[in-house]
């Protein structure tokens, strides 16, 4: 159900492999997902994450047998369900390492939660997008934290109306990054993103994700400002930026 490999680059392939569900989500995938970015999160020899999902789609959202089994629990049960859900995307949104998402096929409910927790993601020109949660009387209550993080105000026509859009659309809102005519183009698009990461320093960029997190839509107080000082000052004293800064002005490699 989920496959993972690390390439010599130290990239973690992981890929959503239920094809014959379309990736959708249910109880064990949840529990491996979330386990997999704790682990590779921690992971010395890892540089970057890159979801995908094997088949035609990336990820049809919540598996129907996992919904239908949902409606005979009580909310309590169905309270502490939904935490694991959360739980699962808040691993891969807080997870040190760069996480890129490739996308293809249906992305929906859930799915669109996955895409809006990578840091990168790239879609294929064919893919369609839908958080169609009002239409089965829900609300995308638990993936709702991340995708208005990414999409903003632009939730308010989409969780309401649950239309479908495409991967254009999905750009322009700010769901993904890129948009890529075939798997091959999507798959240069992230070799490019990877080579860039690797000519980072990989505490800097845990860091920088920290730092997006620390001060998004925080108002500029004195506090947050002596924050952001001692956080650029650690940096400065640390190994990576000594070695990063004496590289620079001696006009060499780090």
């Amino acid at each position: 159900m989920l496959q993972t490999h690390l390439d010599a680059a130290g990239t973690a392939h992981v890929t959503l492999d239920r094809p014959e569900r379309h990736n959708a989500f249910d109880e064990a995938l949840i529990a491996a997902l979330t386990e997999t970015f704790q682990r590779l999160g921690k992971a010395a020899g890892v540089r970057a994450i890159l979801l995908s999902g094997a088949g035609k789609s990336f990820s049809a959202g919540a598996d129907l047998d996992w919904m239908r089994r949902a409606g005979g629990w009580t909310e309590a049960e169905n309270r502490a369900d939904a935490l694991k859900l959360s739980d699962m995307l808040h691993a891969i949104d807080t997870c040190p390492k760069p996480v890129i998402a490739r996308v293809h096929g249906n992305i929906a409910g859930g799915g669109v939660g996955l895409v809006a927790c990578a840091d990168m993601a790239v879609a294929v020109t064919g893919a369609t997008f839908r958080l169609s949660e009002v239409r089965l009387g829900l609300t995308p209550a638990t993936i709702s934290p991340f995708v208005v993080a990414r999409i903003g105000a632009r939730a308010r026509r989409w969780f309401l109306t649950a239309e479908g859009f495409d991967a254009a659309t999905a750009r322009d809102i700010g769901l993904v990054d890129e948009v890529a005519d075939t798997p091959e183009a999507a798959d240069a698009v992230v070799a490019g993103w990877l080579a860039h990461l690797a000519a980072a320093a990989p505490g800097a960029v845990a860091d920088a994700k920290a730092l997006i997190r620390a001060v998004a839509g925080q108002e500029i107080t004195d506090a947050l400002r002596a924050d952001t000082a001692a956080r650029i000052a650690a940096r400065r004293a640390s190994p990576e930026g000594r070695e990063g800064l004496a590289a620079f002005l001696g006009k060499r490699k780090p």
